[in-house]
């Protein structure tokens, strides 16, 4: 138990794998937690706000954009380990280096409001589960939220693996929290399978419930961080190390990804069966939990509340990560983490006493969308330079599912721009 929390036994362990190449549980353990960490931003409160408002609307029919969401997430921070991995360096740090100043600023200040509207949602999704869950005022849950992450945040004094593992905790309570779910609460699994893979786009905020939900899924702050997170392990001395780096690497975003999918999907099914017919349209969390109780037991809502909990501290952690990973890659320089959690507070405490909480967080996520092609068409492209990753460099067929990904993801904002404006 104490040699799984030692950052030193960790890299030994990783180190060993890689000298001496070897299949099994304990070498694919030793090189988990890059994927782990990146998949918090895939259950994050903001997903909770737009799967919940899309079951409770839709029923199960945009399960299909959850799902596909998902996929391409795979893609992308699976591109992005191997850029950190081929590279020793982030996406931020490649950007500075490869683009010219002002693309380079013009970056930073979009991934700066990414960020702030990422924590935003995770902030916010933390202290209304305090909030709710201990009968306290909102404002106290800011507070808490605030002070939990921060203490979270400095574990990263004794290594990185202390940390990984808190993270590793907190997203198998809230996997498990709707496993739980499911069992109590069975969905249509007929309706479930068949809408997840036969694509409908029904009714006016149909649009604007699949962008949400495709800026819920793929984080923006997420595809820089993951880049980030392959550092200070391992390195590679060879290319035949990095290549089974990669490899783990690539298996690792399987399964974590995958998991964070299925929770997603999960969601959205228990929404659409607790909501869809007695309170469809529902978009308020907070409305969400008092529905819950009597229409599916105490024991739903509590779970709904301490999975929305371990999913807002735990995405907030994360989310400070990846602003200190952006700001540093960038510009070249950090500031201490209680600063920057400070700052990033700011925008949720504003939003707490002058707006409603669950608009706000449902309008952060379309703000995630618009800004996530950025780095999306930034990786297709340093990942294709050979200059960049060598012999690694991405093959057509990834360069081509990548591109008309991101043009599809552009395709969707600007539909919803033209319905808006409309």
């Amino acid at each position: 138990m104490l040699a799984a929390l030692d950052s030193n036994a960790t890299v030994a362990a990783m180190r060993d794998s890689l000298d001496h190449p070897r299949r099994n549980l304990r070498s694919l353990l030793a090189f988990a937690g890059p994927a782990v960490i990146a998949s918090v931003a895939y259950m994050d409160p903001g997903n909770f706000a737009t799967n919940i408002q899309a079951g409770s609307t839709y029923g199960y029919q945009l399960l299909w954009v959850v799902a596909l969401a998902s996929l391409v997430s795979m893609l992308f921070q699976a591109m992005s380990a191997k850029l950190g991995i081929v590279t020793g360096r982030s996406l931020a740090e490649l950007c500075r280096d490869e683009f010219p100043r002002p693309v380079v600023i013009a970056m930073w200040i979009g991934s700066e409001i990414a960020a702030m509207a990422t924590d935003l949602a995770e902030f916010m999704g933390g202290a209304l589960g305090i909030s709710l869950l201990f009968h306290i005022a909102l404002g106290w849950g800011l507070l808490i939220t605030g002070v939990v992450t921060y203490a979270i945040l400095s574990l990263d004094k004794a290594g990185f693996r202390p940390l990984e593992i808190v993270i590793a905790a907190l997203v198998a309570v809230i996997g498990l929290s709707y496993l739980a779910e499911l069992v109590i609460t069975p969905p249509d699994w007929h309706a479930a399978l068949f809408h997840s893979v036969v694509p409908q786009l029904h009714g006016k905020d149909a649009l604007m419930l699949a962008v949400g939900i495709v800026g819920a899924t793929i984080m923006p702050h997420s595809i820089y961080l993951h880049s980030g997170l392959t550092q200070n392990r391992a390195p590679a001395r060879n290319d035949e190390q990095r290549q089974r780096l990669v490899r783990f690497s690539n298996r690792e975003v399987m399964i974590a990804l995958g998991l964070a999918g299925l929770v997603n999907m999960a969601m959205v099914a228990m929404s659409a069966n607790a909501f869809s017919k007695t309170a469809p349209g529902i978009a308020d969390i907070t409305a969400a939990y008092q529905t819950l109780a009597p229409a599916l037991g105490a024991g739903a809502a509590l779970l709904f509340l301490v999975s929305l909990l371990a999913s807002g501290i735990s995405s907030s952690v994360v989310g400070t990560m990846a602003g200190q990973n952006i700001m540093q890659g960038f510009v070249g320089f950090r500031i201490p983490l209680l600063a920057r959690r400070l700052i990033t507070m700011v925008p949720a405490v504003l939003v707490c006493l002058t707006a409603n909480p669950m608009s706000a967080m449902i309008d952060s996520q379309i703000v995630l969308s618009i800004v996530l092609p950025v780095p999306l068409i930034a990786l297709v492209v340093l990942s294709s330079r050979r200059s960049v990753m060598g012999r690694f460099t991405a093959s057509r067929r990834q360069t081509v599912a990548a591109t008309l990904a991101t043009a599809a993801i552009v395709a969707l904002n600007v539909a919803l721009l033209w319905q808006a404006l409309a």
